[in-house]
């Protein structure tokens, strides 16, 4: 697939076409992140490597406090 880089606006931008939205499941306002390769490309994808690293965090933690958590919750 290729995208033609665009002025919209005063901006530079891509129009992504919409069996691409459909196939990332993507909505209006929802963020792509993109993730630089070896190669030199990129890819666009709507994971989000940070909020992935941050809910292993959070995994680790609630194993560690389960019997915490678990009288908490009483």
């Amino acid at each position: 697939m290729k995208l033609e880089v665009k002025k919209i606006g005063n901006s530079t931008g891509l129009i992504l076409p919409r069996e691409l939205i459909t196939k990332l499941n993507l909505q209006q306002g929802q963020w792509l992140h993109v993730t630089e390769m070896p190669d030199g490309g990129v890819r666009l994808t709507p994971y989000d490597p940070d909020f992935d690293k941050a809910m292993a965090l959070v995994d680790d933690i609630m194993d560690e406090y389960k019997d915490t958590l678990r009288a908490l919750a009483q």
